[in-house]
């Protein structure tokens, strides 16, 4: 498996996606935003994801390891660098989880919340992600995405999604991501697909499939063709130039005007 990656920050803020790839592995992390509030953690999203993405890539190390059993180490080890902070708040960092894995002769998948991972296959284009977040809180969704980005309205109203978002994260009633406990884990997708029927494969943050899923700007199959062309950069500039031609989100509602965003490319 070949893997080509890029990562690149939405703004001016450092970037909270982190992405690896190596002959049998890729994956893909998306820190949640905590919009100004408090985490509990004096070390931050971007020290979480990189943390959290080193460990994954050594656990997965092992074939023999299953992703979520992988997951769950990782997270263990991440939880113990770092005691001193208060891993129970609620605002602790965490972060999506994308994980594809090449082991004999199929490809192992992870996910956990809305980073996806696009198989392409001879007949079609087959997503895999978890959308349960999106079955959270619609109402004050709603309310954030009736302003213009970076206005005072907006940035209030974000602030209240994610107060409330904490309340229901990693909770029975409401959506999983990794943060400091490794139940999580058990609550991530996985499956395992013949790698002999797929033809090339990626692993996004939800800053780069929203050019499909959101933006309606590109099918799966342009995007595809992008990352043959140019590589991960080139369908992140190609994101960039959409949201270029809508910087308050007028069009396009969203939490930011440029979001973080990874790119994984697997090919065979």
């Amino acid at each position: 498996m070949r893997v080509a990656i890029d990562t690149q920050p939405g703004g001016a803020s450092p970037n909270e996606d982190w992405v690896a790839g190596t002959p049998s592995l890729a994956v893909v992390l998306d820190g949640l935003s905590t919009a100004g509030l408090d985490t509990g953690c004096r070390h931050g999203v971007p020290w979480y994801v990189a943390h959290l993405g080193s460990q994954l890539v050594a656990a997965l190390a092992d074939p023999e390891t299953s992703l979520t059993a992988g997951l769950a180490s990782a997270l263990e080890q991440v939880a113990a660098l770092h005691p001193e902070c208060d891993l129970s708040n609620p605002g602790t960092p965490s972060a999506t989880v994308a994980i594809l894995r090449q082991r004999a002769g199929f490809l192992d998948h992870l996910v956990l919340a809305d980073s996806p991972i696009v198989l392409e296959e001879a007949d079609g284009f087959t997503v895999l992600t978890d959308l349960r977040v999106d079955e959270v809180l619609p109402e004050l969704r709603a309310e954030v995405e009736q302003y213009e980005t970076d206005t005072a309205e907006h940035q209030e109203a974000l602030r209240r999604l994610i107060t409330a978002q904490r309340q229901t994260r990693n909770t029975p009633t409401g959506y999983w991501v990794a943060s400091s406990d490794s139940e999580a884990a058990a609550h991530a997708l996985v499956g395992s697909t013949p790698v002999d029927g797929v033809l090339a494969a990626a692993v996004l943050s939800d800053g780069v499939s929203r050019l499909v899923t959101e933006y309606g700007m590109a099918t799966w199959a342009e995007v595809f063709a992008t990352l043959r062309a140019g590589g991960p950069q080139e369908l992140i500039s190609s994101v960039r130039k959409v949201e270029a031609t809508d910087p308050t989100g007028r069009r396009w509602p969203r939490y930011k005007s440029g979001d973080d965003a990874a790119v994984a490319f697997c090919q065979w």
